[in-house]
């Protein structure tokens, strides 16, 4: 069971160099773009020297979107970008996204939950996608 402030998808069919090029094809038909990229488990293992399964985080935004929940709340850059997480567990690649719903219960604001729900159904058919 996956934690209810994700959007997860099980991918057992992808490598997860196969699932990172698929996720990075389905976010820019959602108009989304890929900010950033850390390999976690690359920098874990230089930094502390630690092995651990591949794990990306992709930090993704749509420029409209961003736009718009920052005109409802300057302070919602703190949640930007969005991150995606690509990683290996147990041998199947995981692919995760913050869940935009959730995290924006800690705004009340007018339009925000609409906002939520409009960016959540962008990575939700990202997830189905794959």
């Amino acid at each position: 069971m996956h934690p209810d402030y994700t959007l997860t998808r099980e991918v057992p069919h992808l490598s997860q160099e196969q699932a990172l090029e698929r996720v990075k094809e389905q976010l820019a038909k959602e108009g989304f773009g890929v900010l950033t990229t850390i390999d976690v488990a690359a920098t874990l293992k230089a930094k502390l020297n630690v092995d651990r399964e591949p794990y990306v985080i992709l930090g993704a935004c749509n420029p409209g979107l961003a736009n718009r929940a920052l005109q409802v709340e300057p302070a919602v850059g703190v949640f930007l970008p969005c991150n995606v997480d690509v990683y290996q567990q147990d041998g199947k690649t995981v692919v995760q996204a913050v869940n935009p719903r959730r995290q924006f219960e800690l705004i009340s604001k007018p339009g925000v939950a609409e906002l939520a729900d409009e960016v959540a159904a962008k990575l939700e058919r990202v997830l189905e996608a794959l």
